[in-house]
């Protein structure tokens, strides 16, 4: 006979060798594909979903030295099977290490504004439950009253975990574009030439008045919308992948080196720069921390035989051809 809670322990303390895995430095697209076919199961995306949630609930214990003694005397002891999990996750939790995050979980009502600097990012939980994760340089505004729920995204990217409220829809609007849920998750990012929403699981509703007639959509899971393209409707999309960032990683699956540079660029106060001349067009697969410029810099050297210098300006500038010997 089967014991479902040992089960249960079998698939979270895979989900946090996972999660401590796809955190590493540099994580290879074989990786990734593996990573891919073992969350194909329905358990063990659920499982991997428990522990996402339990690492950014407790990401803040890492910088405590104290805390950090405590889980390595904790993992060195012998411990009953029922307990591993619960080990396993607080060791995760403490030795993962993203970008600077402002971690911290206040309960905000009313009307407040929540931002965050370029490489910053940010957890802001709601007087209803809801829960918002700023990613770099964001900015939007909190509107809770009693006839509604309204969150603005000024700029940046947030993800959005909202509570199930049927008669205070949640609603966050963009520009000209508006997102209504009732409860579900999904993540809003604001350019300036549109807005892009990837619905992870729940519904959405989607409005956009840019242009010269409104237009609207439903999103199902696994679905996201480019507002930007004159024939904007529901595409597929890894909601994963897209939503990594809320991990502290970048991961790209085919990604011009082009946008994917743009995307690292996002973390970083000195970027880095593409010459001309340097493959803009070639495919990246991988996975980075965000802000990790050295880690993503290396890999573009050694894949795509670029050369690199760091230009007065403290950028890093990546060109096309052999590094010249030292002969």
């Amino acid at each position: 006979m089967s014991d479902p809670e040992g089960d249960v322990v079998a698939e979270d303390g895979q989900a946090a060798e996972w999660l401590a895995q796809l955190r590493a430095r540099t994580v290879t697209a074989e990786t990734l594909e593996a990573f891919r076919v073992w969350r194909a199961s329905p358990r063990n995306a659920a499982a991997y979903q428990r522990m996402e949630a339990i690492w950014r609930e407790t990401g803040a214990l890492g910088a405590d030295p104290e805390i950090a003694a405590i889980t390595r005397e904790i993992l060195a002891r012998p411990r009953p099977r029922a307990r591993r999990r619960a080990a396993i996750v607080v060791g995760v939790a403490v030795v993962s290490a993203a970008l600077v995050v402002a971690v911290g979980l206040p309960l905000w009502a009313g009307r407040s504004t929540f931002s965050t600097e370029i490489g910053e990012q940010r957890d802001v939980r709601l007087a209803d439950g809801s829960h918002i994760h700023l990613d770099t340089a964001t900015r939007l505004r909190v509107d809770y009253s009693g006839e509604q729920r309204l969150v603005v995204l000024e700029a940046g990217q947030a993800l959005f975990d909202v509570a199930h409220n049927p008669r205070r829809p949640f609603r966050v609007r963009a520009g000209e574009t508006e997102v209504t849920a009732l409860g579900t998750r999904f993540d809003v990012r604001r350019a300036v030439s549109g807005v892009r929403v990837v619905l992870v699981e729940g519904s959405v509703a989607v409005t956009d008045g840019a242009g010269p007639a409104p237009r609207a959509w439903r999103l199902a899971p696994g679905q996201q919308l480019r507002t930007v393209l004159p024939t904007a409707r529901p595409e597929p999309v890894d909601a994963a992948i897209a939503t990594s960032w809320a991990e502290g990683r970048l991961v790209f699956r085919d990604m011009p080196l082009g946008e994917a540079v743009a995307e690292i660029n996002r973390y970083l106060p000195k970027g880095v720069v593409l010459e001309p001349g340097a493959p803009v067009s070639v495919p990246v697969n991988g996975s980075f921390k965000a802000g990790d410029r050295d880690a993503f810099v290396a890999a573009a050297v050694d894949l795509f035989d670029l050369n690199a210098r760091t230009a007065p300006d403290g950028s890093i500038r990546l060109s096309a051809g052999s590094a010249p010997s030292a002969n």
